[in-house]
């Protein structure tokens, strides 16, 4: 297996966005290890170390967007793999962001998503073995509190996951989304030093979780390998939950 798996994207190219942290590290990084050719769209690539290719795109810009998806294809030599990773994050009720905020969270996760795949769309075609997989959330599917606007752009995710799956799919593009539960990222942790009580914060995030851990970002990197590889050529309009149950189980409580 371990063979199998050294070589599961050997020969594929894969375009990461917001891969220069968290989960889009980590799965630029896995595909690299499985032998995909890598390259990352970030604000920050100066992080971005080889063997990924860097380029510095802004999400809310279609000109930086499409020069930096040319530049990529152009190092990776085509594409077969785009990873919508990219994202914001807000807290509050739905009276707590105002427009500017409301504008800057659904231009990056909804409409940056879609400059960057309309964007690679040209070069995914060419592609038999072509892959678009996003990264949504459990917010999406499931009422969290303090997070109605991050919440409203994920559950837009999702739906554009399935609609672009519908789009595509004679084509041969297959399109995928992950689910995950609250990530151990850098945003949480800029969450949790915010927080009156991180310790407390962290205890409460841990605990709205069935199995009692914030997810790690190597967990969900290996379930967008999963959706992304070729060995899953039959996955299209998936839905995976990466979110130690928060989604599906409803347990009692300890000790009752």
């Amino acid at each position: 297996m371990s063979e199998f798996r050294g070589s599961e994207f050997g020969g594929l190219r894969a375009l990461v966005t917001g891969g220069a942290s968290g989960i889009g590290l980590a799965t630029a990084r896995l595909l690299a290890g499985r032998g995909a050719e890598v390259a990352v769209l970030d604000l920050a690539v100066d992080r971005v170390q080889k063997p990924l290719h860097g380029f510095t795109a802004d999400l809310r810009d279609d000109a930086s967007v499409r020069a930096a998806v040319d530049a990529a294809v152009a190092a990776l030599g085509g594409l077969d793999i785009l990873v919508n990773n990219a994202g914001v994050g807000a807290a509050g009720t739905v009276e707590d962001n105002d427009d500017a905020q409301w504008q800057q969270v659904l231009d990056v996760n909804v409409v940056g998503l879609a400059r960057v795949t309309r964007a690679v769309l040209p070069h995914l075609r060419r592609s038999a073995h072509a892959s678009v997989v996003n990264t949504c959330s459990a917010a999406a599917t499931v009422g969290l509190p303090q997070r109605a606007l991050y919440s409203a752009s994920k559950g837009a995710v999702l739906s554009l996951t399935l609609a672009m799956a519908a789009d595509h799919v004679r084509e041969g593009i297959r399109v995928n989304c992950v689910n995950p539960g609250t990530v151990d990222t850098p945003w949480i942790g800029r969450l949790l030093d915010a927080a009156d009580d991180p310790d407390a914060e962290r205890a409460a995030l841990q605990a709205r979780q069935p199995h009692g851990r914030l997810v790690g970002a190597d967990e969900v990197a290996v379930a967008v390998a999963y959706l992304a590889s070729p060995a899953s050529g039959s996955t299209t309009g998936t839905v995976l939950a990466v979110d130690g149950g928060m989604a599906a189980l409803r347990l009692r409580p300890l000790g009752s």
